[in-house]
């Protein structure tokens, strides 16, 4: 089973467009823009439909064309966006579309919908279990009580490759929720955290303490186990800023979910592996970095390349260090070094290498050409790195800056970088099979 997380944010998401607090300022400078909690299960199936699912659907690179069930929790705004049928009707599509959810999201929904239209409607509560027929398998749901307004539900949905639970919005569970799902041993649970440190919010969400609670009672019961991916979401600017959250979270088995990122559980999670080789490029603050690590977040085994060290004396560096390793999830192996061709050829898991530009940066330095003699050693490097990047048989990442839009360097070093990096980048993204640049935290393919 394949889970795109469209969106991983509150009903303001985080940043909130009205704000310029600490956690929203941390949010737009790591460029994390997370948008209105749903997620699209196997491009099949959308779990919650906001007014932002559809052009998020499209930012990540799905179609939602092949949708048949929509499976909405609540009627509350940032969940249900009935304009999206009334998007779907004008393509025409002759494939029948079922809509579920309570009562009083479907009321939304039914104006939005053509006489002729392929749709139906059908309400569910807690307890009630529905069979959905997909392209890949047909699944199993059972709607669960939420403590969240009137008529709000959670879904089980299993299906013969996996199984997962999507809990957005609630606060702590209900007690009758916990008898249902006791030793459901779910391969992934997606529980929502909106409220952070603040826990004098009176309303039926989770803040920190709360969140620590219910997985707590999740794992007691047999609903969470050792192997459970547990991704909080619908997330706020009541949190701290992801750095700091995503310790917090750890402690407890859990993680931040990522808006784009590709979670797969069961067979799908044992076989899936990014293919091939990816260069990601972009600016400063572009979000390459955290681009890189979302398409590996659903992996469990990834070498991590860093390039950059440490430098002596630079509390601004360090602290760069300190918020990429918080980001890393703690199964990934992290090796600091410059030599990234020996570990390209002997890493069996998933590599990620960050970045290329340190890497030269260092390699310069070692052979003392920074004012030209030395420049051959150099570009045997380089031509080591290319030649192991070509060679590289498992999944890789590398990403790298674009120096390709910069002013021109005034001095000789800097210009003598550029050229350097510049031609790398250009030898990797020849023997990439995907390559991306990153815009203002947007990735732009250019190949693959």
């Amino acid at each position: 089973m394949e889970i795109v997380l469209l969106g991983t944010g509150s009903a303001d998401g985080w940043p909130s467009p009205f704000c310029r607090c600490a956690s929203c300022r941390a949010a737009v400078t790591a460029g994390e823009i997370r948008g209105q909690t749903a997620a699209l299960v196997d491009d099949t199936v959308l779990l919650d439909c906001g007014p932002e699912a559809p052009r998020a659907a499209v930012r990540a690179g799905r179609s939602l064309a092949e949708v048949r069930h929509i499976l909405f929790t609540h009627a509350h705004f940032d969940h249900v966006g009935p304009a999206a049928l009334l998007m779907r009707h004008w393509t025409g599509p002759a494939r029948p579309l079922q809509v579920l959810g309570p009562p009083s999201a479907l009321q939304q929904c039914r104006d939005w919908v053509g006489p002729d239209d392929p749709v139906t409607f059908r309400a569910v509560g807690p307890g009630d279990q529905v069979a959905l027929a997909g392209p890949r398998g047909d699944y199993r749901v059972r709607a669960l009580a939420a403590a969240h307004g009137p008529d709000a539900v959670l879904y089980d949905l299993a299906a013969a490759d996996g199984r997962i639970l999507w809990a957005t919005d609630t606060g702590p569970l209900p007690e009758p929720t916990h008898a249902a799902i006791g030793g459901a041993r779910f391969d992934a649970v997606f529980l929502e955290e909106t409220f952070g440190d603040y826990t004098d919010h009176g309303t039926d969400h989770h803040d920190l303490p709360t969140f620590a609670a219910t997985l707590a009672r999740l794992r007691q019961s047999g609903a969470v186990v050792d192997g459970t991916d547990v991704v909080a979401v619908h997330l706020s600017h009541h949190n701290p800023p992801t750095a700091e959250l995503a310790p917090t979270l750890r402690r407890w088995g859990a993680r931040p979910g990522r808006d784009g990122e590709v979670v797969c559980v069961g067979a799908t999670r044992a076989t899936r592996a990014p293919a091939g080789r990816t260069l990601v490029l972009g600016g400063v603050r572009s979000g390459k970095s955290a681009h890189a690590e979302t398409v590996l977040a659903a992996e469990t085994a990834v070498t991590y390349l860093a390039t950059g060290g440490t430098r002596a004396g630079d509390p601004e560096w360090a602290e760069r260090v300190r918020l990429h390793r918080a980001r890393r999830p703690p199964s990934w192996r992290t090796v600091e070094t410059t030599d990234v061709a020996m570990h390209l050829r002997a890493a069996d898991a998933p590599v990620l290498l960050d970045c290329l530009g340190t890497w030269l940066t260092a390699r310069v330095d070692l052979h003392r050409a920074w004012e030209g003699a030395g420049l051959d050693a150099v570009h045997a490097d380089i031509e080591e790195l290319v030649t192991a990047w070509r060679e590289r048989a498992a999944p890789a990442m590398a990403v790298s800056s674009e120096v390709g839009s910069r002013v021109v360097p005034p001095s000789a070093s800097g210009r003598l970088f550029r050229d350097l990096l510049g031609e790398l980048n250009a030898r990797i993204a020849a023997q990439s099979d995907t390559v991306v640049l990153m815009v203002a935290g947007l990735p732009v393919p250019l190949r693959g």
